[in-house]
C-alpha cells in the first residue's frame, strides 16, 4: 500500500495505521464476538449488517486513535528508536493536519455509529473520555495498558447493546474479559519499547512487571478466559461456544509460553497473534449463534 500510494497520502496511512491492520482488528474483535453472543441469545441468526458496521467503524475510529495518540505524544515519539521516523515526529505531516485528519476519521465514525439504535449510539459516545484520555496515562500511571483496555474493549457493549437496545449481565463479563485481554497482549506489545521507555519516562505494564512478565501476563490472560467462559455461562447459549472459549485460552497460554523479554521482534509476533486468538473466540461465538 506505502508503495503504491502517492507521496502526499504516505503520512496520512501511516498515521491511521492502515498499513497495520492490527490494530483495528483488535478493535474489531470484541465487537464482533459481543454482536454472535448477542445473536446466539437471541436465535435469529447472525447480524450481518451490524458487523460489516463495525468494520467500518473499527478502521475508521482505530485511524482516529491513532492519528490522535500520534499528535500527543510526538515529542516522547522522538526519543523512541521503533516510533521516530513517525510522520508528525520526523515533520511529514504538520499537527494541522493530524487535526483535520483526525476530524475527518471521526465522521465517519459518526456516520456508522448512527446506523445503530439510540442505546447503542449513546454507549458508543461514552467511550470518548476513554480515549481522550489514555495517550496521557502512560506519563501519569503504570498502567496505561489498562486504560487502553477499556478503549479497545469497548466494542464488547457495543455489540450487545445494538441488538438488543440495552446490556446484561452476558456483555459486561464479555466487556471485562477483553480488558484484561488487551492489558495481556499490549504489555507484550510494549516489551519492544522497555528500554528506550525507561529513558523517556513512559511507564507500562511492561516495565511494572519487570521480570515477572510472564506472570503478569499470564494472570491478565487466565481472567480473560475466565470471564469469557462466565459470559458464555450467563448467556446459556449453545455448546459450541464453549469450544471457541477452550481455543482462546489454548492460544492465550501458547503466547505466555513463548514470551521472551528481550526479544522484540518476538514480542511483534505474540502481539499479532492476538488476531487469530480473538477470532478463534469469535468463531466458536458465531457457531452458537448459527446453531
Amino acid at each position: 500500500m506505502l508503495a503504491r500510494a502517492p507521496e502526499w497520502a504516505t503520512p496520512f496511512i501511516q498515521l491511521a495505521r492502515i498499513d497495520r491492520p492490527i490494530g483495528w482488528q483488535l478493535i474489531l474483535l470484541p465487537c464482533w464476538e459481543s454482536s454472535a453472543l448477542a445473536s446466539a441469545v437471541e436465535g435469529k441468526g447472525l447480524h450481518i449488517t451490524h458487523m460489516l458496521l463495525f468494520l467500518i467503524g473499527a478502521i475508521a475510529m482505530r485511524g482516529a486513535g491513532s492519528t490522535y495518540n500520534d499528535l500527543v505524544d510526538r515529542d516522547i515519539d522522538a526519543q523512541v528508536e521503533r516510533t521516530r521516523g513517525r510522520p508528525l515526529p520526523s515533520g511529514r505531516a504538520t499537527p494541522k493536519q493530524a487535526a483535520v485528519f483526525i476530524a475527518l476519521q471521526c465522521l465517519v465514525g459518526l456516520a456508522v455509529l448512527l446506523c445503530f439504535n439510540a442505546f447503542a449510539i449513546a454507549t458508543g459516545f461514552a467511550s470518548i473520555a476513554i480515549v481522550l484520555a489514555y495517550p496521557f496515562m502512560k506519563r501519569i500511571t503504570s498502567w496505561p495498558q489498562a486504560v487502553l483496555g477499556l478503549a479497545f474493549a469497548w466494542g464488547a457493549l457495543m455489540g450487545w447493546a445494538a441488538v438488543f437496545g440495552s446490556l446484561a449481565p452476558p456483555a459486561f463479563l464479555l466487556y471485562g474479559s477483553a480488558i484484561l485481554w488487551t492489558i495481556g497482549y499490549d504489555t507484550i506489545y510494549a516489551l519492544q519499547d522497555i528500554r528506550d521507555d525507561a529513558i523517556a519516562g513512559v511507564r507500562s505494564t511492561a516495565r511494572l512487571f519487570g521480570d515477572n512478565v510472564r506472570v503478569g501476563v499470564g494472570a491478565m490472560y487466565a481472567g480473560a478466559a475466565a470471564l469469557a467462559e462466565a459470559a458464555v455461562l450467563a448467556a446459556h447459549v449453545h455448546w459450541s461456544a464453549q469450544v471457541g472459549v477452550i481455543a482462546f485460552a489454548a492460544h492465550l497460554a501458547w503466547q505466555v509460553s513463548a514470551i521472551r523479554q528481550d526479544d522484540k521482534a518476538c514480542a511483534l509476533k505474540l502481539f499479532r497473534a492476538n488476531r487469530d486468538a480473538g477470532f478463534l473466540l469469535f468463531a466458536g461465538l458465531a457457531a452458537a449463534a448459527l446453531a
